[in-house]
């Protein structure tokens, strides 16, 4: 889960600041979009065809972006009329939200896009320390200081008050 959220987060940083080095502008509906890119990426690409030659993982990642572009594309700009883009004017596009022009260039983008995932779950944090309390067990009381006794662990005197169910 934390993994889905860095990714999620580095895709809707990433590919809006891209966007506008590219274009001079983005819309808030490419952060979404290149968020949700990165975590479909990470999770067909890098785990689902993690044996697979690098062309076909370039050609899933491919998909995976175009199919998300012309979703967010139909939304955005059919549905919503904000005109984010147009792939009117280039060969070979579909209601002007996808090209093949485009599709290509996400063949190639898909190579530094799973690095980027690799990278995010590179520095995940380790598992947080989890402390398990036994059921049936009460949390204040006599028998609570006899089993921290036996852990060898002080209760804190503010659980004498407490009682969890």
């Amino acid at each position: 889960m934390k993994k889905d959220a860095t990714l999620f987060t580095a895709g809707g940083i990433v590919y809006p600041m891209l966007e506008i080095l590219c274009r001079g502008k983005t819309d808030v509906s490419m952060a979404f979009a290149g968020g949700v890119c990165l975590c479909l990426i990470d999770r067909v690409c890098n785990r689902d065809l993690k044996a697979m030659p690098l062309t076909a993982k370039c050609f899933a990642g491919s998909a995976i972006i175009t199919t998300v572009e012309f979703a967010t594309g139909v939304l955005v700009n059919l549905v919503f009329k904000q005109d984010v883009w147009d792939y009117s004017d280039l060969p070979l596009n579909v209601m002007g939200q996808i090209c093949l022009p485009f599709s290509l260039l996400w063949f190639l983008l898909t190579i530094p896009a799973m690095g980027l995932c690799m990278l995010c779950e590179k520095f995940q944090p380790c598992e947080p320390l989890r402390i398990r309390v036994p059921r049936n067990r009460k949390t204040s009381g006599p028998a609570a200081r006899r089993h921290a006794r036996e852990l060898r662990r002080p209760l804190p005197k503010f659980l004498d008050t407490i009682y969890l169910k």
